[in-house]
This record gives C-alpha cells, sequence and structure tokens, in this order.
C-alpha cells in the first residue's frame, strides 16, 4: 500500500472493492499525523531548541516508527478484510461445512478486528507526541500539532467502529474482552486530542 500513489490508493478506496475501506483510512490517518509530527519535531532543531534536543530526537524518531507502523496496519487490514469476504463464501450446503464456514467466519472476523485495535493504540501515541511537543514545537509549524491530533482523533474514532463491526461476531471471549479494552478508552483520547487542538488554536488567537 505504501507504494500507491495517493490518486491510486484513493480510486481503490472508491471502487466497488471489499478492500483497502475505513480499517485501512484509519490507519493511514494515524500515518498522517505521525508524519505531522515527525515534520514538526524536525523544524524544533537548532541553537534556539538546543535545551530540547535529546527529547526532539526521541520523539523524531518515534514519530517516524509509528508512521511505518501505521502503513504496515493499513496493509494488514486490507488483507484481514479480504479474509473475512472469503470465509463467507466458503460452502455451507452440509452441516459439517457451515460449522467450518462458521468457525472461519469467527476467525477472520477476530483477525479483522485486530488492525483497527492497533491503530487505537497508534493514534493514541501520537496524541501522546503531541502533547510532549506542544510545550517547545517551533510555534511555526505549532498549526500542523494540531493536525496531527486531529489526523489521529480520526484514526482513533474510525478504527473504533472498524472493531464494532466484527465484535458481535467473535465468538471468543478472551478475544472480546481484549478488543473491548481496547476500543474503551478512545472517548478520552479525542478530548485529549481536541484539547491539542484548543491549546494550539488559542496560541494562534493572540
Amino acid at each position: 500500500m505504501q507504494d500507491q500513489t495517493i490518486g491510486g490508493y484513493l480510486d481503490r478506496l472508491a471502487a466497488r472493492e471489499p478492500a483497502p475501506g475505513g480499517g485501512a483510512a484509519a490507519a493511514l490517518h494515524a500515518a498522517q499525523g505521525a508524519a505531522l509530527l515527525a515534520m514538526v519535531a524536525r523544524y524544533t532543531t537548532g541553537e534556539k531548541y538546543a535545551a530540547h534536543a535529546a527529547q526532539v530526537a526521541a520523539i523524531t524518531a518515534a514519530a517516524d516508527e509509528l508512521r511505518l507502523r501505521a502503513l504496515e496496519l493499513a496493509q494488514e487490514d486490507a488483507r484481514a478484510f479480504t479474509a473475512v469476504t472469503d470465509a463467507y463464501k466458503l460452502p455451507r450446503a452440509e452441516a459439517e461445512q457451515k460449522a467450518a464456514r462458521s468457525l472461519a467466519i469467527a476467525d477472520a472476523l477476530a483477525g479483522a478486528a485486530r488492525p483497527p485495535a492497533d491503530v487505537i493504540a497508534v493514534a493514541a501515541r501520537v496524541v501522546e507526541l503531541a502533547e510532549e511537543l506542544l510545550p517547545f514545537g517551533n510555534p511555526n509549524v505549532v498549526t500542523d500539532i494540531a493536525a496531527a491530533t486531529e489526523a489521529a482523533r480520526a484514526a482513533a474514532t474510525t478504527a473504533r467502529v472498524n472493531v464494532e463491526i466484527n465484535l458481535g461476531g467473535i465468538k471468543d471471549e478472551a478475544v472480546r474482552a481484549e478488543l473491548t479494552i481496547a476500543i474503551g478508552g478512545v472517548d478520552r483520547l479525542a478530548a485529549r486530542a481536541h484539547a491539542v487542538t484548543e491549546a494550539v488554536r488559542k496560541a494562534i488567537a493572540r
């Protein structure tokens, strides 16, 4: 997915195809948020920011890693959703076939829920890094910190519904519990992202 042009990806997203879909879009929201933070961090260097050099270097490295992880998750999501559609196509004429199909669907749904759950974790880390960078980030690009958190918020809330849509068909209670925990903090995460954006808006309104 990372080797496609933006136009090519959007063409696929708009096509009548099962994947990529909302899960991949959520992951790419997270990737953009991480990339924006890395850009701000790279503008927060030099003598003026020497006191924060080590912190900025750590934020830059973490943001770059998150961007790559989010791109991986976009690809994983597309593969997982394709597995769901394949499971639904399995034969069900006989009782054994029905049982095997039901199990395959449940397993595929569990697999499809994991990438968006991991996207939420990536988005949470993006917001955390934004909170860390905001107090001393280069004011000339401070709006990109807000853009990063808004992208992370979109990633998390979009990923949440992609987890929720799969929960009903997952039979493993341990997996259901794990995924429920993963989506449980999204509202708090969204509130934190909003707080960063509001702080940026206040700063640029002065």
